[in-house]
């Protein structure tokens, strides 16, 4: 049974509204790679695992669908949705204007003990550099934790809600990205970003941050040797 407020080996942390919990566990299946693109999910084999009704399942389904995470095809049912090139580019030139604006806030409102929050955050980071257990894509937490607190000090409310609403396809691409990433990139790259939101220079800081986000993607272009998502990148970055 799926209960909720009681993290289990079955399902994520637990919530009072029962398909919010089950848009959080599809979500995990899907970014821990046990459900992928054009995958079907069968709601009768999910309310059966988890031991709930289908009610709760198809509610999760329907917010999924609004999310633009999952597609309704017909004869067919709920399927993953694939994310092409378009979708990339847009989610990473949406990201970079988003986050960029954020950081130019940030340096200017953020108080000295935030910051020195953000360095921690990154010192919890680069303590993992030289650990032999945790591998190459497991530093993708720390950078979330990282951006996420960045979009967060900016107090621009409806700036860190566009970025929640896009926050599950960031995650999706970089666990993509995160296979072809090594820690020592990780562990530069957000020293960076830490250290141009403290130089308190808004507009230094928010270039910085666009040019982080717009070397991700053609890391990203890179990996997928794709000519389109190459060409696309050009049209949104001087």
């Amino acid at each position: 049974m799926l209960l909720l407020n009681t993290p289990t080996a079955t399902s994520p942390v637990r919530k009072t509204n029962l398909s919010e919990s089950l848009v959080d566990y599809l979500k995990q299946q899907i970014l821990q790679g046990n459900l992928n693109p054009g995958d079907r999910i069968v709601e009768t084999k999910i309310a059966e695992e988890l031991s709930v009704s289908q009610t709760p399942v198809r509610e999760a389904l329907r917010q999924l669908s609004g999310e633009g995470i999952v597609v309704l095809v017909p004869n067919k049912g709920p399927v993953v949705r694939s994310l092409d090139m378009q979708d990339v580019f847009e989610i990473y030139s949406v990201r970079a204007g988003l986050e960029g604006m954020c950081m130019r806030f940030a340096t200017q409102l953020a108080s000295d003990e935030e910051v020195d929050q953000l360095r921690r955050y990154f010192g919890e980071m680069e303590e993992k550099l030289h650990d032999a257990s945790v591998p190459e894509t497991g530093l993708l937490e720390y950078s979330a934790t990282i951006h996420q607190y960045v979009v967060d000090l900016s107090r621009h409310s409806r700036l860190i809600s566009m970025y929640r609403s896009i926050s599950f396809q960031i995650s999706l691409v970089n666990r993509i990205l995160g296979r072809e990433s090594s820690k020592q990139k990780e562990v530069d790259q957000h020293r960076e970003v830490v250290e141009a939101l403290a130089s308190r220079n808004p507009g230094f800081a928010e270039n910085v941050m666009r040019r982080h986000i717009h070397r991700s993607y053609c890391e990203f272009v890179a990996v997928q040797q794709n000519p389109v998502a190459e060409a696309l990148s050009y049209q949104w970055f001087e």
